[in-house]
């Protein structure tokens, strides 16, 4: 088993000064923490592998491919490999949990 808390995760990233923090990489699949603050910019571009984002915290839009949502604590999203996805108007820091299948790079 593996256990990971979220405050030390969180501590992890902004140790290192990023925007993304991987912490899990098994055979299947990949898990990171990924934040960021209210008017940063997201500058993510599609990714190989299928994923899921669960919101731990803050409001944003999220726009996958030709559509656009709102996003906050508790809503999950799946973004379909190779297709381009953003998320923007970050108006609350943003705290995201994301989780690629097959496992990232």
């Amino acid at each position: 088993m593996k256990v990971f808390r979220l405050d030390e995760l969180d501590a992890e990233r902004a140790a290192g000064e990023g925007a993304y923090l991987r912490f899990l990489k098994e055979r299947r699949m990949s898990a990171g923490l990924y934040a960021l603050a209210p008017g940063q910019v997201d500058t993510q571009s599609a990714h190989e592998q299928d994923e899921i984002y669960q919101v731990i915290s803050g409001r944003a839009y999220l726009t996958v491919g030709e559509e656009t949502t709102t996003v906050g604590r508790g809503t999950v999203a799946y973004v379909p490999a190779g297709v381009p996805h953003r998320f923007h108007h970050i108006t609350e820091e943003l705290r995201v949990l994301v989780v690629f299948s097959p496992p990232e790079s």
